[in-house]
């Protein structure tokens, strides 16, 4: 029988909470300033400084504005500073809109196959309402903007800028997703019916050109080609003439997507290391990759970042943002809030703990710009590159604690170049199939 709080359970609380009178006098300070104000800790806040031994140059701090689009912008920031480089340039961006257009169609055909796939799947089950939850987020993951910019290729931001939707994409992903829930009741009203899978591919193809026209709306056309020109930071004029989106990327940036992987560090019991991992229906181009993990310890995964920065190569990463961050002074810290004095009790789950109970998961991608190393070579702090304007840290620029990097840094993308032979052949294995309301499924999109 299950067991209610009794009146003598409260009466006990209260003498509990009032016998210890540092207790009023957190109540006194929480209830008028907040817990964050409260427990911000002095200590760290003074030994905070922004510099590192090892540095990537860096473009100005971008700003992904009221959207949850981090991936698409620090996947982007990887790309800007390779054509930084061949374009001679002091400061350049890419369109996120241009990625953003694209990855909601694809994600619209990619909702809609899997609807068709799903059919005879009842309205109740685990599968469908997975499907129906979120079909149409702004966040995503690395494999995913691989996906995007092998199919459309890249232009810069000039030729298609932001848009009140794409800063602030909430009326427009609200009536998207209405569409699309409209689409799959359709679709499976139709299969009820007794139409075929010819049948509800063609009603898909008319139902995507109206997805289509209310993308174009609220966004703009995608460029199918362009005139491109510039003058480089020494003051030269350079002409490249008329090209694609996709001859632009070839000429300007030409990254070799497939060396670059994705290590996770994921120490929950149900996903042990050095195996490959997937997420069913996680993905947007059909056609595309899917998107593959390959689990690691925390140590492998650190010396792959360091090796990537040691040669001037910046790293893509996903984590929780949100735990242990001080926005204003961009301090990802553990020791830089005293919750522990402010409440009198210790917060013990530990990272397999959090994942396994809920507690954490990636929310949020940025890029890794730098590390302090010290005399051993040990990681003492991260660079790290955000996308929530230049009113952060250092001119948009965060520092992340190494202790942080263990407990919420669950991603990173490393080139195959920096991982050992064992796990070279570890990536070729079939991986294993979670479902799709695993942690590792989740999307960075945290704004």
């Amino acid at each position: 029988m299950k067991q209610n709080v009794t009146n003598e359970d409260i009466k006990r609380f209260l003498v509990s909470f009032d016998r210890d009178p540092k207790n009023l006098l957190a109540l006194n300070a929480v209830t008028q300033n907040g817990i964050a104000a409260v427990a911000l800790s002095r200590k760290e806040i003074d030994r905070i400084n922004y510099t590192f031994s090892n540095l990537i140059e860096s473009p100005e701090a971008t700003n992904q504005e009221r959207s949850g689009r981090c991936w698409l912008f620090s996947g982007l920031s990887l790309l800007c500073l390779e054509a930084m480089k061949k374009l001679n340039l002091q400061t350049f961006e890419l369109s996120e809109v241009y990625q953003m257009f694209w990855d909601k169609l694809e994600k619209a055909n990619y909702f809609l196959e899997n609807i068709i796939e799903t059919r005879n799947e009842p309205l109740n089950s685990q599968i469908l309402m997975a499907l129906l939850a979120d079909p149409l987020s702004d966040g995503g993951q690395w494999d995913m903007f691989v996906n995007l910019v092998e199919k459309y290729g890249i232009v810069p931001k000039s030729l298609m800028p932001e848009t009140d939707s794409s800063s602030d994409s909430d009326s427009m992903n609200t009536l998207l997703v209405s569409k699309l829930r409209e689409y799959a009741k359709l679709l499976r009203d139709m299969h009820a019916q007794g139409s075929s899978i010819e049948e509800l591919r063609k009603s898909k193809g008319k139902l995507l050109e109206e997805f289509y026209r209310m993308l174009a709306i609220h966004l703009g056309k995608p460029p199918s080609s362009f005139y491109w020109e510039w003058r480089d930071k020494d003051k030269v004029f350079h002409r490249g003439g008329n090209m694609t989106p996709r001859e632009f990327y070839k000429k300007y940036v030409d990254v070799d997507l497939d060396d670059l992987v994705c290590l996770i560090n994921a120490p929950s019991k149900d996903k042990p290391y050095d195996k490959v991992y997937t997420v069913q229906y996680l993905g947007n181009v059909i056609e595309g990759r899917s998107v593959r993990y390959l689990n690691v310890d925390i140590k492998t995964l650190k010396k792959a970042a360091v090796d990537m920065i040691k040669d001037n190569h910046a790293v893509w990463f996903g984590c929780d943002v949100g735990q242990m961050l001080e926005t204003e002074m961009g301090a990802m810290d553990l020791n830089v809030y005293d919750y522990d004095i402010v409440y009198g009790t210790d917060f013990k789950l530990d990272k397999a703990g959090r994942l396994e109970y809920r507690n954490s998961e990636m929310t949020h991608a940025m890029v890794l710009t730098g590390v302090d190393l010290d005399e051993t070579g040990k990681p003492r702090k991260w660079r790290v590159e955000n996308s929530w304007g230049a009113n952060i840290g250092d001119k948009g620029y965060m520092y992340m604690m190494d202790e942080w990097f263990d407990e919420y840094l669950f991603e990173i993308t490393v080139s195959k170049k920096y991982l050992s032979p064992k796990l070279l052949s570890v990536l070729c294995t079939e991986p294993v199939l979670l479902p799709p309301w695993d942690p590792m499924g989740t999307l960075a999109k945290k704004n």
